[in-house]
């Protein structure tokens, strides 16, 4: 899959993921409503990590500078 996220697109979905973790972690939202966030956050974290959003791809956007 080719990247079409820039840098600072991850990074704000990398720092989503860690705060809507943390949500989790430190029992700020427990029981099933839990799921939720975690699940989000999960998704942050992959879109993140790999710089590929299936909807971006959709639409035909990219954050991602072009190779020349």
């Amino acid at each position: 899959m080719p990247r079409n996220e820039g840098l600072v697109d991850r990074m704000i979905r990398l720092i989503v993921a860690v705060a809507l973790f943390a949500l989790v972690i430190f029992r700020v939202v427990s029981g099933p409503a839990a799921i939720v966030p975690g699940i989000i956050g999960a998704i942050s974290a992959l879109k993140g990590l790999t710089g590929f959003c299936g909807l971006y791809a959709l639409f035909g956007l990219r954050t991602c500078p072009s190779k020349k």
